[in-house]
């Protein structure tokens, strides 16, 4: 697979009505999916603005024929998303127990301490930086967030962690570069997938990077997305969606080589890759890491062809095994409500926006959801207006359904409100596919 790279200048004179691949620039012909007309998934409406009207936008992902980048063309500016945000990473305790589990393995593996840096993209809160900075004076790492989100930064900043509120690009790697600001490990969980000007981003990494340095990325796994259905972590947030195959071109087309790979249960089936500049002497003693590139980059790579995934023609039949999930969906709600059985969400995540919307859920089948971030309670979900309530609510409604949105956090949210079942209320997940859980 060769694809040239797409600037953004390119990107810019495209027409758009054939909108172009945000690497290699050919023009987005195939489509993967179209999910219809949705809201923003993290833009929760306030009770004041119930009476106005909200902007819907294509949620419509196409597959470039010329270097299989999965991707959704951009509708709305990431100022727009990103800049007041209502996700906040601490709240999810499974998520903070796997940042920590990922600074002592990098800690370990790196060997790292108090004469390396840490910097973290898109740090949201500092609820993984903190694994770094909090650890016993003698071994305390230096750390450095980047965040766009105003309201998150100030959070961080509140937490003891050092963050810059900016989108990261070329010319902010260059400004702190500017300034004697590199990583030695550079982190970016969750934030690959944001990004619309993927070439720009991905150059400023090579730019920010030390020299002998190692960037680390988590993003959810294409193959992953594909094999078990997870359409509703399609939303105008992630702009692309990653094979390994792909991103490795990506990350090569800047001079980065990937080394090594983890696949990860995160996410519904996440990939965290290991990165380095390819252009240096493996021998130099200044690396933190050395060697070719581990069996682990091989191995997925051919499970990767041998699914397809190399093959245009593989794309296509996702779009009909989405539409039978919201058949399913759809039909198990109905008899729920024809039998008058009472049913609420639990959760307030953009990939449960992304699914009420499609199947066009509202409150006539949800009276409610709830959640455990103070930043959601009190507001509407965007385009549903299904009200979000504070975990208390569920438990004085008594449901006889608790429809799980946030689905990969499934057995965290079970066991937190294990007395659902004790007035025998049931717990529901629709994907992969709709099932009462036992």
């Amino acid at each position: 697979m060769e694809a040239g790279v797409a600037t953004l200048e390119d990107l810019a004179l495209t027409d758009p009505a054939s909108p172009p691949c945000r690497f290699c620039g050919a023009s987005l012909e195939r489509t993967f999916v179209d999910l219809g007309l949705s809201p923003l998934a993290n833009s929760y409406v306030e009770t004041g603005d119930l009476q106005a009207p909200e902007a819907f936008y294509p949620l419509h992902v196409f597959v470039c024929e010329r270097c299989l980048l999965v991707q959704l063309p951009e509708a709305a500016r990431p100022e727009e998303i990103f800049s007041d945000y209502a996700y906040f990473s601490s709240v999810s305790t499974s998520w903070v127990e796997h940042a920590r589990r990922y600074a002592e393995a990098m800690i370990e593996r790196f060997r790292l301490g108090p004469e390396h840096r840490v910097v973290e993209i898109a740090s949201n809160d500092g609820y993984l930086l903190r694994h770094f900075r909090e650890r016993p004076e003698p071994e305390r790492v230096p750390v450095l967030g980047i965040e766009p989100a105003a309201n998150i930064a100030d959070a961080a900043r509140q937490a003891g962690i050092p963050t810059e509120c900016a989108f990261f690009s070329k010319r902010k790697a260059e400004e702190l570069a500017g300034r004697g600001v590199s990583a030695d490990l550079l982190v970016g969980n969750n934030v690959l997938a944001h990004v619309p000007a993927l070439n720009d981003f991905v150059a400023g990494l090579a730019t920010l990077l030390a020299e002998g340095g190692v960037v680390t990325m988590e993003f959810p796994h294409l193959l992953r997305l594909m094999e078990e259905n997870q359409f509703d972590t399609i939303y105008h947030e992630h702009f692309s969606y990653f094979s390994f195959t792909v991103v490795r071109e990506v990350f090569a087309a800047h001079a980065l080589e990937l080394f090594d790979v983890e696949e990860l249960p995160t996410h519904g089936g996440s990939l965290r890759i290991f990165g380095r500049h390819a252009d240096r002497d493996r021998r130099d003693v200044g690396d933190l890491v050395g060697g070719p590139p581990g069996p682990r980059v091989a191995e997925l790579l051919a499970r990767e062809e041998a699914a397809g995934l190399l093959d245009p023609a593989t794309y296509e039949g996702f779009g009909e095994q989405v539409r039978r999930t919201k058949r399913a969906l759809l039909r198990f709600l109905l008899d729920a409500k024809r039998q008058g059985k009472r049913i609420v969400g639990y959760g307030a995540p953009a990939k449960g926006n992304t699914l009420l919307n499609y199947c066009g859920v509202r409150t006539d089948f949800l009276d409610f959801t709830v959640d455990r971030s103070p930043h959601k309670q009190g507001r509407f979900l965007p385009g549903t207006r299904i009200p979000i309530l504070a975990p208390e609510a569920l438990r004085e409604a008594r449901p006889d359904y608790v429809l799980i949105l946030p689905w990969n956090l499934r057995q965290e949210i079970v066991e937190q409100m294990s007395d659902v079942r004790s007035w025998g209320g049931r717990f529901v997940v629709a994907i992969p596919e709709v099932e009462v859980l036992p």
